[in-house]
């Protein structure tokens, strides 16, 4: 008799369920709870949207909301992830504007970059840089966010400054952002530039 009284061990076997990818069962033993909390929500919406049932994660979202429950951050970082791979990016904008409500971007960096890789992939890379500036903390996945939108989108000039822009914002880049450096350098023929890429890489980053 836990599973419907026991919250905690409820959300366990629904997070359980969900990363072993029985989203069904997930979805049972989530209906049967006598209470739901946002962590519960958290772990099911995560489950719909890692697997990539984006369609189920925003219903699960609506219904977490019309329960009068309030998301948290992990819940934010899952459903934007649906909007961007779904381009809905009206709903986008109204979990931003909720974001922006609650004072989250001020303590959870994760979330800021779940933001602009939303806002990326939509294709409204003006709003993701503005996003990115707004940051109080960038890391190198912020900026690598932004400049694989500029790479997926077809600004390859912007691809080069913004890493310029990372640079002098004392983030060191990794291998990733160098990876979309020279997916852009190939896509526009600039042999020259990835070879300067290519020193830098190994010489002032040891990337190898």
């Amino acid at each position: 008799g836990l599973v419907g009284n026991d919250i905690v061990v409820g959300t366990a076997l629904v997070d359980m369920y969900s990363k072993c990818g029985a989203l069904e069962k997930a979805q049972s033993v989530h209906e049967g709870l006598h209470v739901r909390n946002p962590i519960t929500w958290s772990a099911l919406i995560t489950g719909y949207a890692q697997r990539g049932k984006f369609h189920e994660a925003f219903d699960c979202f609506q219904r977490m909301q019309v329960e009068g429950i309030s998301p948290n951050e992990v819940t934010f970082i899952s459903i934007l992830k649906a909007c961007g791979t779904t381009g809905a990016i009206h709903k986008g904008k109204q979990i931003h504007d909720e974001i922006i409500r609650n004072e989250l971007l001020v303590k959870n960096v994760i979330l800021g970059n779940a933001l602009i890789d939303m806002y990326a992939k939509c294709n409204m890379l003006a709003i993701a840089q503005n996003v990115l500036y707004k940051l109080p903390v960038r890391d190198v996945v912020t900026w690598s966010a932004l400049i694989g939108g500029y790479g997926e989108h077809g600004h390859h000039s912007d691809v080069f400054y913004m890493f310029e822009k990372m640079v002098n914002d004392g983030v060191k880049p990794d291998p990733i952002t160098f990876s979309l450096l020279l997916n852009a350098c190939s896509r526009t023929g600039s042999s020259d530039k990835s070879q300067v890429y290519f020193k830098v890489m190994s010489k002032d980053y040891a990337i190898v």
